[in-house]
């Protein structure tokens, strides 16, 4: 059995909750989103007091695997809507700075050149006090690959500590050279 398929997912007061056929339409607000779900394998249940199940129809090692990792989508859904999920980074170095222009966003990173990202239309992306970056959305797998995707510009180095890195990240520290 499935340990996280087994939870129902409370669906909070200003959320929506439509079923049609295969898919989920959910609306709440900081947006709507709409999931496909395979409703051969899985089914699923909005009980009275706003708690989600989903089951399934017949047990075998690879729809257990699946029901786990489609509640945790649903779930991530109903948060995603709800509140919207945020990532926020860090730029650490002299010289190192961020600013939005138009669509995209600036990052200065001590490279002869800057580099520009293109912000995704899912995203808002803010810049505050030039070194702190805060990437939100109601997709938390976009949220996530839009923030990797900034860290890989210049990620942060052991012995000084300089470059990119998610507010809590801890990066190692080295010793440098001995005299």
């Amino acid at each position: 059995m499935s340990k996280i398929g087994k939870k129902k997912i409370l669906i909070p007061k200003e959320v929506n909750l439509s079923i049609n056929g295969d898919s989920l339409d959910i609306k709440g607000p900081f947006g709507s989103k709409k999931i496909n779900l395979d409703t051969k394998l899985f089914e699923v249940n909005v009980s009275k007091n706003n708690e989600l199940s989903i089951k399934p129809k017949r047990k075998n090692d690879d729809i257990k695997k699946m029901w786990g990792m489609n509640r945790s989508l649903l779930n991530n859904t109903v948060i995603g809507v709800h509140k919207g999920f945020v990532k926020t980074l860090e730029i650490t170095g002299i010289g190192y700075k961020a600013a939005i222009k138009d669509n995209s966003l600036n990052l200065q990173l001590g490279h002869s050149h800057s580099t520009d990202f293109e912000i995704p239309k899912d995203v808002k992306i803010s810049v505050e006090k030039q070194s702190i970056i805060k990437i939100n959305g109601l997709d938390k797998q976009l949220v996530g690959t839009v923030a990797s995707k900034i860290k890989s510009f210049r990620p942060s180095e052991p012995y000084k500590g300089k470059g990119i890195k998610e507010k809590g990240e801890y990066v190692l520290r080295k010793e440098g050279k001995k005299k």
